[in-house]
């Protein structure tokens, strides 16, 4: 019950002193005292009477009010049978504290009170629990198989005035009820979420975003069962989907948390029906990729892809463009090979759930992506829809073939892909896992897909080679000296960059000098002055000074090539 229902009840006769914007708060029970410190005897949320025996003088309303703020109790009723009106010391603490203060008039008894109040707080509860045993029924006759997730978001709303989604691990949306939950907060969500499942918490998780509070709680994958205590959590953590309630779980009643649990267990079985019916393109996919493994002949890998294209490449009919994705998730040495971690199945799971955002791989992407496992890394095979030619571009509307797609506009990049996931995976990953990612160029026939897996295995080891727990490398870096740069070894990339940059460092510290920042312009303007010294507002005499300066410092010639690349290594490595 709230404190304004107490109000308005005539017969208990209370008068407000104080807290008018406070009414609202939750009443669960009453205690009678006058105990200076009574707070070894409450628990949150008692309406507090009291005849102010406790109180000899002014200075003690202070430290009692601060006793019962500090308790969480809802209010606080005073009688006047002891002193009369209310003291003005009390009635000023009380707003200090923003703690609702009641006068009781002296004919009202206590007794009266509190047998009201147990009354309705008692009724209360047992309609309460009456009401969550018929959710439950009406949740078992309504879940994923009587229309999906959205079903039981909607009973949460109607019913108990919740507001929830649905999250992936890395915080995609898969079915809300109500206005859509913004990425960035679904990010930031599905990062806690993975956060606390590593470290063990009890679910269900508290998470406060925008001053907005919301209660995660974990949908386990029915199909797997509960993972027993002698399994690692990191088999399952950057899988499992989660359910973020808009409220703060932290003291609900066992029934509640009980009927959320229930929740979870229905969204489960939708996650079930998902995972199976990928098993059909997982099954094709891994033909597919076998054969481009074992070298087979052009010819048969064609045939096995358009025996597969009815499930692979819906609504893109032929679809001759391919590109290929390779993953691995490493765990430290504690979760290696000892630890009987399949990483595999991970990677296959997480890549699959990277891939199918719509923002990255176009709409109905969930109805296309296939991902085989082989060992520890996973392989997708991404059909690329064509890209529709210019209007009145005669010369492509007339090519047969279809006009090829367009880096930009079709094909996957290795940044994209990460861009929205880092955060969450990192906390799921924590600081004993990586994921690394290779991305292929584009191939038009069977006969490159042999050339794309190697190659996005090539991009997967150069993003293996650089720092930080989720990493990902493109085909064009393997055309570039960022292919070699990774695999320098760290005490000859130091030594290098240390002989050529130390000097300048230790100048620019001393002279504030500025030759390090001169030097990167020069190089990237081609080594033309006028532009250099245009881009850096210096004159250029000025700017002739400080690559002087540079080339006395080092030794070197910054009119030679071989310097200026020695020294545009030295910068990238640094």
């Amino acid at each position: 019950m709230r404190l304004r229902a107490l109000l308005e009840t005539d017969a208990l006769g209370l008068r407000l002193l104080g807290g008018d914007d406070e009414l609202d708060r939750s009443v669960r029970g009453v205690m009678t005292t006058d105990l200076r410190d009574p707070s070894r005897y409450l628990t949150g949320g008692e309406l507090v009477l009291t005849g102010l025996a406790w109180r000899r003088d002014a200075k003690d309303s202070e430290p009692f009010v601060r006793i019962l703020a500090g308790a969480g109790v809802a209010g606080l009723a005073a009688g006047e049978a002891e002193l009369g009106d209310i003291p003005d010391d009390l009635v000023e603490a009380c707003r200090r504290h923003r703690l609702p203060l009641f006068a009781v008039n002296e004919s009202v008894a206590f007794a009266t009170i509190t047998e009201h109040v147990v009354r309705q707080v008692s009724g209360e509860r047992a309609g309460d629990l009456a009401a969550v045993v018929d959710r439950h029924r009406r949740l078992m006759t309504s879940g994923p198989a009587g229309g999906g997730p959205e079903v039981v978001l909607d009973l949460l709303g109607s019913d108990l005035d919740l507001q929830a989604w649905v999250l992936s691990p890395t915080g995609r949306q898969l079915a809300g009820a109500g206005a859509p939950l913004p990425g960035p907060v679904g990010a930031e969500l599905a990062g806690v979420h993975l956060a606390a499942v590593r470290t063990g918490r009890r679910a269900p998780y508290r998470a406060a975003i925008g001053g907005v509070a919301y209660s995660l709680f974990p949908i386990r994958n029915n199909a797997r069962g509960a993972v027993p205590a002698s399994r690692d959590v990191r088999e399952s953590v950057l899988s499992d989907w989660l359910l973020a309630v808009e409220a703060d779980a932290s003291d609900w009643p066992a029934a509640r948390l009980d009927l959320l649990q229930g929740v979870t267990q229905l969204i489960a079985v939708e996650r079930d029906r998902r995972d199976a019916a990928r098993t059909v393109r997982r099954r094709l996919a891994q033909e597919v990729l076998e054969l481009v493994q074992a070298g087979a002949p052009p010819a048969e890998i064609a045939a096995r892809l358009r025996v597969a294209a009815p499930v692979l490449l819906p609504g893109l009919g032929a679809a001759p463009h391919w590109q290929v994705v390779v993953a691995r998730v490493d765990w430290d040495e504690q979760g290696a090979p000892g630890s009987g971690i399949a990483g595999g199945p991970v990677a296959q799971a997480l890549l699959e759930e990277i891939l199918v955002d719509p923002a990255v791989t176009g709409p109905d992407s969930a109805d296309r992506i296939a991902v085989a496992h082989f060992g520890d890394e996973a392989v997708a095979l991404v059909p690329l829809p064509a890209v529709a030619p210019p209007a009145g571009d005669a010369q492509d509307a007339a090519d047969p073939a279809g006009p090829e797609p367009s880096e930009e506009d079709a094909a996957l990049h290795a940044d994209v892909l990460l861009a929205a996931v880092r955060a969450p995976l990192s906390a799921g990953l924590a600081d004993d896992g990586r994921l690394t990612l290779g991305v292929s160029a584009a191939v038009h026939s069977p006969e490159g897909l042999r050339g794309a897996l190697e190659e996005a295995r090539h991009a997967r080891r150069v993003a293996a080679a650089r720092p930080g727990q989720v990493c990902a490398a493109g085909h064009h870096e393997l055309a570039s000296h960022v292919l070699l740069l990774p695999f320098v070894p760290d005490d000859v990339r130091r030594a290098f960059t240390a002989r050529l940059l130390d000097p300048l460092r230790d100048y620019d510290r001393r002279h504030r000098a500025e030759l390090i920042p001169t030097l990167e312009s020069f190089l990237d303007c081609d080594g033309s002055w006028t532009r250099c010294a245009a881009r850096l507002h210096l004159h250029v005499n000025t700017l002739r000074y400080r690559i002087g300066r540079i080339e006395q410092l080092t030794g070197r010639d910054l009119s030679r090539l071989e310097d200026k690349l020695d020294f545009f290594l030295a910068l990238r490595m640094s």
